[in-house]
């Protein structure tokens, strides 16, 4: 488990959120409830994990799946530091001033993947609006090292938004990982109050951009709901991301970290999900996975296998 640099202990996690008042945590219904983590599989990764100083947002973003993803090995690296530039209303990663990007960290990673063999990696990170480039060649460097340590292994990354950091998109595209995702989070109306350092048509744009430059790269985006939302506005929002050629779309409950955090204004019943998923793929996305538990990164091993399986039944068609 990473380890909070000790600047953090006399201070809240999230410093900028103190001031705002409480807000009730609603009882979870028994679709959310999972079971505490503690397999030997679990503890296995976890000392992989450790022994590498590596950080994951299965454990920074408090991910409910994390028991069953570590029993079998399936774990997210979150690179370029534990502290994260934007200080998101939903988000439960530390916000403040990050430390210097770790050279050996690439290495570490890809390292890393090698012992635990993955066939599939998951790589994401927290927002560096503090560099010039947002952390693109670093991200780059990260996949190259993976690709030399594990080239059998595919790899799924999870980028920032790059804001207002020209080329720093295509460089991250050009390091050629096999699945560019990058959230959306939630409808538009909402991202002043739940995404405030980010802009939805730039998140928009960015996906367009990785088709524009590599069409058959396969590209992946996610929404939260429970914050508010309309389902008209999700199918908005499914519409835009068709229209930017986005292949799959995961839609999974918000949790609450915590009371300060942005309310759950309702826990969605499975029936629409289920719903959810069969107007998605109505409008033509090769992959959906949506449900209450449905994380960016949740079986994206068994999932990428049926989104490749997808693509080429489309095209023998």
């Amino acid at each position: 488990m990473a380890t909070v640099i000790d600047t953090f202990k006399a201070r809240p996690r999230h410093p900028e959120k103190q001031n705002r008042p409480e807000t009730p945590l609603l009882r979870k219904p028994d679709w959310l409830r999972v079971r505490a983590p503690g397999s030997a599989g679990y503890n296995e990764t976890r000392d992989l994990v450790r022994s590498h100083g590596l950080t994951t947002v299965c454990e920074e973003a408090a991910c409910p799946n994390i028991g069953e993803c570590w029993t079998q090995k399936h774990a997210t690296m979150m690179i370029m530091g534990e502290i994260c530039t934007r200080a998101c209303a939903f988000c439960n990663v530390i916000t403040g001033k990050p430390n210097a990007l770790d050279p050996t960290e690439p290495a570490r990673v890809a390292e890393a993947v090698a012992k635990m063999g993955l066939k599939h990696v998951v790589i994401t990170s927290v927002d560096r609006d503090d560099l010039d480039d947002g952390g693109a060649a670093h991200f780059a460097a990260v996949v190259h090292a993976i690709r030399a340590a594990a080239p059998g292994t595919t790899i799924e990354i999870l980028t920032p938004d790059f804001l207002r950091k020209d080329g720093a998109a295509e460089a991250v595209i050009d390091s050629a990982p096999d699945v560019f995702n990058h959230n959306l989070e939630t409808v538009p109306r909402l991202y002043l109050k739940i995404r405030p350092g980010a802009r939805y048509y730039n998140s928009l744009r960015l996906l367009e951009r990785v088709k524009d430059r590599d069409p058959r790269r396969f590209t992946k985006s996610g929404l939260m709901v429970g914050l508010g939302e309309a389902k008209e506005e999700v199918m908005q929002v499914m519409d835009d991301m068709r229209s930017a050629g986005v292949d799959f779309l995961t839609i999974g409950q918000y949790l609450q970290p915590t009371r300060r955090h942005a309310a759950v204004d309702r826990f969605v019943h499975p029936d629409e999900f289920a719903a959810y998923e069969t107007i998605a793929r109505a409008k033509g996305f090769l992959m959906v996975s949506a449900s209450p538990l449905t994380r960016s990164s949740h079986h994206a091993g068994e999932d990428f296998a049926r989104l490749k399986a997808a693509r080429e039944a489309l095209e023998a068609k």
